[in-house]
């Protein structure tokens, strides 16, 4: 599903299993997970496995992935890629970054966000564009875990090239759904674009993502081009 949301020279890899063969992780990623509960460790080893295949897309040898600050994943020299996971799907999307300066995607079950949370991650001018939405015949898609995902994934965008971390209130987003076929029976897709509420008039200001659902899956990727910082935006 992932590969649908971003152009061909990003090497992508998914999977629905929940776990992976013992001997996946190399000792490097096996030491940092050492005292990790079964969830997190099964989370951790299937995404590398996907991360792994995404190499291989690249003609680049399997290596091992670490994290750095806020679980950013230390990529090959001259790689850019992201990773997710929820219940159900787990996937990776790497690129060269000569062609791509950077990308984030995420995964989210297709369900409301628990309660409490819409509030917490979400504008009151995003909640007052997506209620109209819903009541517009959307019939049950959950817009607020939509524009959760579609949040994390410009943060992961945002945060390797930029240095500054963003709260989910620093984004205003504006959701868009397409109409016509998704290439899946079922599916529902539609675009984004990030408004970035930032001061520093040095930083761009905007980002744009596409999202999908199938099979009880929310996915979403932003993907921003070397010249992104001339432009001023993706």
């Amino acid at each position: 599903m992932i590969e649908r949301l971003l152009p061909d020279d990003v090497s992508c890899a998914a999977t629905r299993e929940e776990t992976v063969p013992d001997g996946t992780l190399f000792p490097e990623e096996e030491a940092l997970m050492a005292r990790s509960v079964a969830k997190r460790r099964n989370d951790f080893a299937t995404a590398r496995a996907c991360a792994r295949r995404a190499m291989a897309g690249l003609g680049l040898p399997p290596v091992a992935v670490l994290h750095g600050h806020r679980g950013k994943p230390l990529w090959p020299e001259g790689i850019v890629g992201s990773l997710t996971h929820c219940h159900g799907y787990r996937a990776a999307a790497l690129a060269r970054e000569q062609d791509v300066l950077s990308l984030g995607i995420d995964a989210e079950p297709h369900a409301p966000l628990p309660e409490g949370v819409r509030e917490l991650v979400t504008l009151p001018a995003e909640r007052e564009r997506i209620g109209p939405q819903a009541e517009e015949g959307s019939g049950a898609l959950h817009w607020d875990r939509v524009l959760f995902s579609a949040k994390e994934s410009v943060f992961k965008t945002w945060y390797p090239v930029t240095g500054v971390e963003l709260d989910f209130v620093e984004a205003d987003l504006t959701m868009y759904q397409e109409t016509g076929p998704g290439g899946t029976p079922g599916a529902v897709r539609g675009t984004f674009t990030a408004r970035l509420l930032l001061t520093d008039p040095a930083l761009p200001t905007t980002l744009r993502g596409r999202w999908r659902i199938e099979d009880g899956v929310i996915a979403t990727a932003v993907l921003v081009r070397p010249n992104w910082r001339a432009e001023g935006g993706a």
